[in-house]
C-alpha cells in the first residue's frame, strides 16, 4: 500500500490538507481527525477516477524529501484501494479483544467484519 505525504495547515474548526505529489487534490475538516479521514477519501477518489481514465498516478515521494512550509505539519495518507472483492482472512484473537469488537460492532450497528474493516481504515487514516 502506498502512503502519500500530505501537508496539513489551519486552525481548530478549519484544517486543510494538500498532497505535494498530486497538485489539486485537497481535503478539509473541522478537526485534524476529520481532515485526515477526508484526505484519505479524496486520495482514493482521485485514484479511482485516474484509473478509469487510464492515467497513471505519480508515485509518492519519500516523506523525508518533502519541504514543509512554516505553519504546516507533515503526515502520510494511505491510498487504500477498494476492489469490492471480498477475501477470507482467518484470525486467532484474544477472547477479550473479540468481546470488545463484538460489543463495539453492535453499538455501531455493524457486523464484526464491517467493524474490523472500519478499524483498519481508521488506523491507516490516523497514520498508524
Amino acid at each position: 500500500m502506498d502512503r502519500y505525504p500530505a501537508l496539513i495547515d489551519g486552525e481548530i474548526g478549519a484544517y486543510g490538507v494538500v498532497f505535494p505529489d498530486l497538485p489539486g487534490i485537497v481535503a478539509m475538516g473541522e478537526t485534524l481527525d476529520e481532515s485526515l479521514v477526508n484526505a484519505e477519501e479524496a486520495l482514493r477518489d482521485f485514484a479511482v477516477e485516474a484509473e478509469k481514465d487510464g492515467e497513471e498516478i505519480a508515485p509518492p515521494s519519500a516523506i523525508e524529501d518533502v519541504f514543509v512550509p512554516s505553519g504546516s505539519a507533515l503526515v502520510s495518507v494511505p491510498l487504500i484501494r477498494s476492489s469490492g472483492r471480498r477475501v477470507r482472512a482467518n484470525m486467532m484473537l484474544s477472547e477479550g479483544v473479540v468481546e470488545f469488537m463484538d460489543s463495539e460492532a453492535r453499538r455501531r450497528g455493524m457486523t464484526r467484519t464491517a467493524f474490523v474493516e472500519w478499524m483498519a481504515h481508521r488506523i491507516a487514516q490516523s497514520g498508524g
